[in-house]
């Protein structure tokens, strides 16, 4: 699969035009750059830095050494947030149906709300605008440098006028009670765990972006207070974890309602997600 990505970056193509032309053969200097290609990936570099992409739900992402790279797995928390907005837009309709029936008039359409915290590359942010055309993105992240990453990003699939960007520590400065949903793929992982992290990801992915303490709670440990004070009542916290803290985020999750935490489909603990009481 390396070898596949490195090849159509050096030709610049995609990969039906790769197994359409078989007998193609690479230039002098096509052969040269392939070369370099993989001599970089031989010490460990992962093959998205080499090329400087990515794809998730469908979008290609530009991606660099400032940035965590986007995982399928990640892809569960834009289902997980879609799956409830699905739900609430069913149950509302049936309350507006009842409500209907006892006055004139429709409603007006409430607009989500949604903020994307520790955005990196806009992965999460820029699946959500896509999915959700009327919705208003707020994206944080305390790196400049994954900003300008997210930026750049949301300005090629000509999002950048549905999404703020914010320089800052998790929630801080955004408004309270106004979000319907808080959503992020935050740290994660202890640093008692370093030695089960691939070594190319602890060599080459940022730090901070991986790592949050020696337990792997301490960002969640602050970001869920926040998420909570940012929040309308009913407004959902959708995060990405581990099996190794799920416990402890359950305990800082008392008080919260509907809690679910859910795998992925290697049935490995992916998401949690909680609602804020009305």
């Amino acid at each position: 699969m390396n070898a596949e990505l490195l090849i159509t970056f050096t030709l610049d193509c995609d990969r039906a035009y790769l197994y359409a032309h078989p007998e193609r053969e690479l230039t002098s200097e096509e052969l040269q750059r392939y070369d370099e290609a993989l001599a970089r990936r031989a010490t460990g570099i992962p093959a998205q830095y080499i090329t400087g992409h990515q794809e998730f739900w469908g979008l290609d992402l530009i991606v660099s050494a400032a940035v965590l790279i986007p995982r399928p797995e990640t892809e569960h928390v834009v289902e997980s947030v879609l799956g409830l907005i699905s739900r609430a837009e069913s149950e509302k309709s049936q309350k507006q149906e009842q409500e209907q029936k006892q006055r004139a008039g429709a409603p007006a359409p409430h607009l989500l709300r949604i903020a994307d915290v520790g955005t990196g590359s806009g992965a999460i942010a820029l699946a959500l605008a896509k999915e959700l055309p009327s919705a208003e993105i707020d994206a944080t992240d305390i790196s400049a440098e994954a900003l300008e990453v997210a930026r750049a990003n949301a300005a090629r699939h000509q999002l950048a006028p549905r999404i703020a960007f914010h320089h800052t520590d998790l929630l801080r400065g955004l408004p309270h009670g106004e979000f319907d949903f808080v959503v992020s793929n935050p740290p994660y992982v202890g640093e008692s765990e370093e030695d089960s992290v691939r070594l190319e990801v602890r060599k080459f992915e940022p730090r901070n972006a991986v790592f949050a303490g020696p337990t792997g709670l301490e960002v969640i440990e602050r970001l869920i207070p926040q998420a909570h004070k940012a929040l309308k009542p009913g407004g959902w916290l959708v995060s990405e974890i581990s099996g190794t803290i799920a416990d402890g985020v359950r305990r800082l999750l008392l008080g919260w309602g509907e809690l679910a935490i859910t795998n992925d489909l290697q049935g490995i603990t992916r998401v949690a997600a909680a609602r804020k009481k009305s």
